[in-house]
């Protein structure tokens, strides 16, 4: 006989998922013990809030294919995680949060800290559960890995009640659960194919989670080898590499217009993986025209028709697809290479951004990083117009990876690149933040120092919530209200959690600030002063004001 918490941690070593982040609280004190009585098999990340918590678990399951875990007590711990729920959910990543509850007998009481999750995740989780009894607990979570890897990735909400954790069982864990991808009906493919043969300008999106590196190396052959034009949606460039000649660049936020003449001169579109997105429809004003023929290809049929109708609908997971389409034969044109070459050599004009006012160009520094980072590279972000920088202006390589939120949450950059470094030790994570965005979980830098993870972090500080006083400018010219920063010594702060920190003032410095940064064995902060004069990369709040008029 052994407790429901004990039991809980076995249930998830056995599933292969022997690290969680969190922050402890009363309400499943039996699950930290549980911890505890595992040793070495099991770590457990405390965090310092629990809305970093949930991003590292996020950035866990898009990095590992198997649901990151998240722990956090009721009420106001479930509260705060809520962001990475929603970000795992847009991103279609597979996470399964775990929320200490009141007991059993207090539910319905408005007891202490007492919420419906059902209600309060209902929207955006896959499914959200609530432990009964301390024997269905590997039921539960085996049922709960299998929903989180399942059709269209996502997260998945389970709460334990305090009795349930406590509660002695003799129920033992259940078996891996590992879920198999759906293949492509041999006729869909067989259409597919036909229809790709006919185009003299196909177009190949490709999004969505549970990507593998096979999946990733079929894509790219089958792009290259039928001369097909590849364009990842928001935040997923690494799934192809960037440097083909047939990446033709992101449909993303700020889509830029070679892009978006792309999509809309593709005759065929072959969509796999992709939800259709605001970003990526351009708000749902791409994908309009009847004389394109489109082809959707996903793993959960939910995601046929909700945004755009396809000619042919093919319901099976991306990495299937890829395979089956990769050994049929499209075949390649000259007028088809033509097309790519072209969309190709117009992606690259777009990569180059002028160069900016102020001491510290970063049109210069990310050339810099271009020819400078390791071929492993993890680079994440959090949200705001600083991310253009490693969203529009960096390509990426076969071997690294790009963890974004797809939802626009601020603060996820630095806990993602914790994630990443917990998870592969040996590899460079650069994170991409804001000052505004930074300052929403900054305090992860004590995670980071504790669970010896050790990123590089790039803060881009203009002094202001930038992405919004844009649409100020834009909108409301010369009225500005919130959207300017006072912000602390950002190198400081960094030395006092234990971190390498410099102030980085003039672009010639960078590059030797970057190599003290990579030498520090503790992760470092480089503050780099930007110029609060541009909004974005390629305009200026006075371009912007005079725009308006």
């Amino acid at each position: 006989m052994i407790s429901g918490g004990h039991l809980l941690i076995q249930c998830l070593i056995e599933q292969g998922a022997a690290t969680a982040f969190g922050v402890p609280g009363e309400s499943y004190l039996a699950a930290l013990d549980g911890m505890n009585e595992a040793g070495d098999a099991f770590r457990f990340v405390t965090t310092r809030n629990e809305a970093g918590a949930s991003f590292m678990a996020e950035a866990w399951g898009k990095l590992t294919g198997r649901p990151g875990i998240c722990f956090v007590t009721r009420g106001p711990g479930a509260t705060n995680a809520s962001i990475g729920v929603h970000t795992a959910a847009q991103n279609s990543t597979p996470m399964i949060l775990f929320i200490g509850q009141v007991p059993t007998h207090h539910r319905g009481k408005e007891a202490f800290q007492e919420m419906d999750y059902n209600m309060f995740f209902g929207s955006v989780a896959k499914r959200t559960v609530e432990v009964l009894s301390a024997s269905d607990l590997p039921e539960v979570v085996a049922s709960a890995f299998a929903i989180a890897m399942s059709e269209r990735p996502g997260p998945v909400v389970v709460s334990l009640p305090e009795d349930v954790l406590a509660d002695e069982t003799d129920a033992t864990p259940l078996g891996r659960v590992d879920v198999a991808e759906r293949t492509p009906a041999i006729e869909d493919v067989n259409w597919a194919v036909e229809l790709m043969r006919m185009a003299e300008r196909p177009l190949v999106l490709v999004g969505g989670g549970l990507w593998t590196d096979q999946g990733r190396d079929d894509l790219q052959a089958m792009a290259e080898t039928n001369a097909l034009a590849v364009s990842p949606v928001f935040r997923f460039h690494d799934l192809m590499d960037n440097h083909s000649p047939s990446y033709v660049g992101e449909a993303g936020v700020g889509m830029p217009v070679v892009v978006k003449e792309t999509i809309l001169t593709a005759d065929v579109v072959l969509a796999i993986g992709i939800r259709f997105g605001e970003m990526t429809t351009a708000g749902y004003t791409l994908f309009t025209d009847p004389d394109q023929t489109l082809i959707h290809a996903h793993a959960s049929e939910a995601e046929f028709g909700k945004i755009v109708q396809p000619t042919l609908a093919i319901h099976a997971g991306p990495n299937e697809t890829v395979s089956a389409l990769r050994r049929a034969n499209i075949g390649a044109t000259p007028q088809r290479r033509r097309w790519v070459e072209a969309r190709r050599a117009a992606f690259e004009t777009s990569i180059e951004f002028p160069h900016q006012p102020g001491d510290l160009d970063m049109s210069v520094v990310m050339k810099w990083l271009r020819e400078n980072l390791p071929d492993d590279v993890i680079i994440t972000n959090g949200a705001g117009n600083f991310s253009i920088w490693n969203n529009k202006s960096f390509l990426y390589g076969p071997g690294m990876r790009l963890l974004g939120p797809q939802n626009g949450a601020m603060g996820y950059g630095l806990p993602a690149a914790i994630a990443a470094k917990v998870l592969f030790p040996n590899r460079m994570a650069v994170a991409f933040v804001g000052d505004g965005d930074f300052q929403m979980n900054c305090q992860e830098l004590g995670a980071a120092f504790q669970a010896h993870a050790t990123p590089i972090v790039l803060v881009i500080n203009n002094g202001s919530y930038g992405t919004i006083r844009m649409h100020q400018e834009r909108t409301y010219p010369h009225r500005v209200a919130g959207t300017e920063l006072i912000n602390p010594d950002f190198a400081a702060l960094a030395r006092a959690y234990g971190f390498y920190g410099e102030t980085v003032t003039e672009t010639g410095a960078f590059p030797q600030a970057f190599a003290r940064a990579a030498e520090s064995s503790t992760g470092a902060v480089l503050d780099l002063i930007v110029s609060p004069d541009m909004l974005t990369p390629t305009q200026s709040i006075d371009q912007a004001r005079r725009a308006h008029t």
